[in-house]
């Protein structure tokens, strides 16, 4: 019997391919959708063992094709691309990374908190171009210490941001569908909110939901009205949660005072985004999980949940309503 198949469909470098081969466990061949012509793809498509993907957009036209696959592995947490439906409708489970993620994603939160509280791309910039504003600034740069960080979200990655913040000295309170558990809270000393109190109480704003009906255009402009004129906002969630015409007219007349984006409603967004021309908005390309200690921590867990697979058992870490890997139906061999 030959080795199993698995195929990759987003784009990649010849080092983060080199990084994926490495994890790939043997006795398994991975196959690169983005190397192959379109008589490649319908080809492979009906042979391959198991879909692995990132930001890939996965549905009916991968799902109906892919006949012997087990089942689908997202690397990472979010499904917003991934027609969950239509892997129900195929008999796909779809898993995703659950935590594997947190670090990156909680760093990069605390590392747009500090560059927007002291200003520092504005500084990095004027101080190149020879200008010395060493007192301009100060009376509108802060310190984390003492501010309340509101959450939205305290999930793997919320919590993970607010034990880093509290470190920092913040004061934390959050939002989240569900109230965390008490010991979550108490290591922590954080408080369940409302969205508005969230909203009106905090001076640092930071998105760790996902994109779901519900979340869709979540943060408008009546709650942006809500925040304090000199909160941010950080938005390494997902980009359709925040309206962004609401929070560029919210920056522009200075009704917040900054904002983190690294999620965008559209990706990559149009070069004339009007938020790329706000001094008060540090943008970044979806980074959030983007170093390589995510990258080996997520593809060890994908790996391992083929690897059970492959044993007989269930994949762990289903996301849609399907539990039980696929049965092959035919042979290529």
């Amino acid at each position: 019997m030959g080795n199993k198949k698995i195929l990759y469909f987003d784009r990649t470098t010849e080092e983060f391919k080199a990084i994926l081969l490495g994890h790939k466990p043997s006795g398994f061949d991975l196959y690169f959708w983005h190397e192959m012509d379109d008589n490649e793809r319908e080809r492979i498509l009906p042979e391959v063992d198991y879909l692995l993907a990132a930001t890939h957009k996965t549905g009916e036209e991968i799902f109906s094709k892919a006949a012997n696959a087990k089942f689908f592995q997202k690397t990472g947490i979010g499904v917003d691309h991934i027609d969950l439906s239509s892997a129900d409708t195929y008999g796909f489970p779809v898993s995703n990374t659950p935590g594997a993620n947190a670090t990156g994603v909680a760093e990069l939160t605390i590392l747009m908190i500090l560059a927007l509280y002291r200003k520092l791309p504005l500084m990095n910039r004027t101080t190149k171009s020879g200008k010395w504003e060493m007192w301009e600034h100060r009376p509108t740069s802060f310190e984390v210490e003492g501010k309340t960080h509101g959450l939205i979200g305290f999930g793997n990655i919320g919590r993970q941001t607010a034990k880093r913040s509290h470190a920092f000295g913040a004061n934390i309170i959050y939002y989240d569908a569900f109230q965390a558990a008490s010991e979550h809270e108490e290591a922590l000393d954080a408080k369940f909110l409302s969205l508005e109190e969230v909203l009106t109480q905090s001076d640092i704003i930071s998105l760790h939901i996902p994109l779901l009906p519900e979340t869709k255009g979540l943060i408008g402009k009546q709650e942006l009205e809500l925040m304090k004129q000199h909160a941010i906002l950080v938005n390494v969630a997902r980009g359709g949660i925040v309206q962004e015409d609401a929070l560029y007219q919210a920056l522009k007349e200075r009704k917040i005072a900054g904002a983190g984006i690294d999620v965008w409603e559209q990706e990559p967004p149009q070069v004339n985004n009007p938020l790329f021309d706000l001094e008060n908005v540090i943008a970044t390309p979806h980074i959030g999980a983007g170093t390589r200690d995510t990258l080996n921590r997520v593809l060890k867990t994908a790996f391992q949940n083929i690897l059970r697979v492959e044993k007989g058992q269930s994949p762990e870490f289903v996301v849609n309503n399907v539990k039980q890997p696929r049965e092959r139906k035919v042979s290529t061999e």
